[in-house]
């Protein structure tokens, strides 16, 4: 009797460690920001010109289950090319600034090329919920600039990787 009951405890572990139906959690992640605004330039200030702007990163789970998410937020270059000097523009004329992470104005926010560092957070959502991460962005114009006086613009676009 020993050969049958052996091959029905083999089925039934077979049966008992089937794979069971997985949970399928979808992601949906929209970001807002606030601009930084730096107003009125004064090439004779002695510290330059700083700002602040802020970003949002909220992500939504829908399905069923849960889910870790690991995004990226990296921000472009806008129209000079480079995370090392962007610059804004009035007309022709350049004045010279960047964006930051960190209050003291020493890491660049960016896309993690060029010098730059693009953060990352990682999260668990669970369906029916949302992830939120909030943060700050620091404008800085450098003291000292020859600039002419203008309105001076640039775009930067936010992109969030998930």
């Amino acid at each position: 009797m020993k050969g049958p009951w052996t091959a029905l405890l083999g089925i039934a572990i077979v049966f008992g460690v089937a794979p069971l139906a997985q949970a399928v959690v979808v992601f949906s992640c929209t970001v807002s920001t606030t601009p930084i605004s730096f107003g009125t330039y004064n090439p004779l200030s002695a510290g330059g010109d700083a700002s602040t702007g802020s970003w949002s990163v909220i992500c939504t789970a829908t399905g069923s289950g849960s889910a870790t998410v690991t995004g990226t937020l990296s921000l472009s270059t806008g129209r000079s090319g480079s995370y090392a000097s962007r610059y804004m523009l009035a007309g022709t004329n350049k004045l010279m600034y960047n964006v930051y992470l960190d209050p003291g104005y020493t890491v660049v926010l960016g896309n993690g090329t060029g010098g730059s560092v693009a953060p990352t957070e990682t999260g668990t959502v669970t369906a029916g919920q949302q992830y939120q991460v909030n943060g700050t962005m620091y404008g800085l114009i450098p003291a000292a600039q020859n600039a002419a006086p203008g309105a001076y613009s640039d775009t930067l676009v936010v992109t969030v990787t998930y």
